[in-house]
């Protein structure tokens, strides 16, 4: 049998005049009370409790788990579980089930729980199970009630924000794992290329996106590079892409390229997907051992972009490039030579890079030629390497008006002179 809470009556809430409500560290403000009791009438005898903190705590009962479920609604702060409550048959021997029932169901409001003073050790167990907090009944009255209620939601809230700083730390490490996937060190011993990369994930704040890329050398002097961008944003794009580039360091070493390669790829893809409608574009370029000339392919992806020597910036033949990998079951892609000559820089790139916009409110996007003409400019005022692929991306992300929506990856292969003395190669990444 319930007993009732010693608790003055007080006048309704649209009669009730009240001091402004102090800040709290949860944004103050009045709370609302979910009791759930057999007898509630019996025990809160009023529609309010008053609060020493200037606040109201306002009170809604019900006398079951079935009647509680209707009232429950967003505007509710707290919920005082009666453990005596019978259960919905899934009671596990320790006279909890109600309580868990008002967990699993409200997982983002406090919970108290309200025992019988001999029930000590049930009443510990609450708290144990997700509980902010017990209260015997026989002790109970409106100034215990009204701080424990103010106790459980600030509880609550730093609980919530506790496992929320952790999740987000989880998912720094996890995505940074995912990152030394997709952006690896070049495996460029033994090659007089210099190589410099830049990297940006879309969305501000984003740690990581689907655009991939991998540099190796392999025995016979070949230097393989590849950039690709997989549809879409997130940990699953990333992980895909990850995927993506190991195969196709495995795939190189082991002495495929061009078609044969991009194939064994979309087998990849297609298996390791999540859907259908995921794709991805890929660039490959393979440069003689001479470092004279290279083999590209396209699979959906922008042409790369070539300076030599006494020759202004210009793209790289695309009209021969196939489709994006996934699309299509039976697709080939062509493998075209092309000459480079003794000194060049070959900048490749993801489509982050010429998707942006030119100007703030406008819907024109700087395109192929908008980029090539970045480029020129930025060459006329000395810049290369590093600097050069800073550059863009700032100059991007400015015509843009801020930050890019899509994932922007760049790297740059440059080669001055066969017999030039080449440093350590440097990756720059954000």
């Amino acid at each position: 049998m319930a007993v009732p809470v010693p608790v003055p009556r007080q006048r309704t809430a649209s009669t009730v005049e009240s001091a402004p409500a102090p800040e709290t560290s949860g944004g103050g403000g009045d709370l609302t009370l979910l009791v759930i009791e057999d007898d509630p009438a019996g025990t809160f005898s009023a529609p309010e409790l008053p609060d020493a903190a200037g606040t109201r705590v306002r009170i809604r009962t019900a006398r079951n788990l079935t009647e509680a479920e209707r009232l429950l609604t967003d505007d509710i702060q707290c919920i005082l579980v009666d453990l005596a409550l019978p259960g919905r048959g899934d009671d596990d021997g320790d006279g909890l089930a109600p309580l868990k029932h008002v967990l699993r169901l409200a997982p983002r409001h406090a919970v108290l729980a309200l025992a019988a003073e001999g029930d000590s050790e049930r009443a510990a167990a609450a708290v144990r199970v997700g509980a902010q907090d017990y209260l015997y009944r026989d002790e109970l009255d409106s100034r215990l009630l009204s701080r424990a209620i103010r106790y459980a939601v600030e509880r609550k809230r730093a609980d919530v924000a506790q496992r929320q700083l952790t999740e987000s730390r989880l998912r720094a490490q996890e995505n940074a794992r995912l990152e030394r996937g997709l952006l690896p060190t070049p495996l460029l011993q033994g090659s007089n290329l210099r190589f410099a990369s830049r990297y940006r994930p879309g969305r501000s704040r984003a740690l990581l996106g689907g655009d991939f890329y991998d540099t190796v050398r392999t025995p016979d002097g070949t230097v393989h590079v590849m950039i690709g961008d997989v549809c879409g944003h997130g940990p699953d794009e990333a992980a895909l892409g990850v995927e993506l580039r190991i195969a196709w360091r495995a795939l190189t070493f082991a002495g495929l390229s061009g078609d044969v390669l991009l194939t064994t790829l979309q087998k990849v893809l297609e298996h390791e997907r999540e859907s259908e409608e995921i794709f991805a574009t890929l660039c490959t370029v393979d440069i003689a051992p001479d470092g004279r000339r290279a083999g590209l392919c396209l699979a959906g992806h922008p042409s790369p972009l070539v300076v030599r020597d006494g020759r202004p910036p210009e793209l790289l033949p695309y009209e021969e490039g196939g489709p994006a990998l996934g699309l299509l079951p039976r697709a080939r892609w062509q493998r075209r030579e092309v000459e480079l000559g003794d000194a060049w820089s070959l900048m490749m790139y993801t489509d982050g890079l010429i998707e942006g916009r030119v100007g703030a409110g406008t819907k024109q996007r700087l395109g192929q030629d908008g980029m090539v003409e970045m480029i020129t400019a930025q060459l006329a005022r000395g810049l290369s390497g590093e600097e050069l692929l800073e550059a863009a991306v700032a100059q991007v992300r400015e015509l843009n008006g801020g930050e890019l929506t899509d994932d922007v990856a760049v790297l740059l292969l440059d080669r001055r002179h066969a017999v030039e003395q080449v440093p350590d190669t440097a990756a720059v990444r954000v």
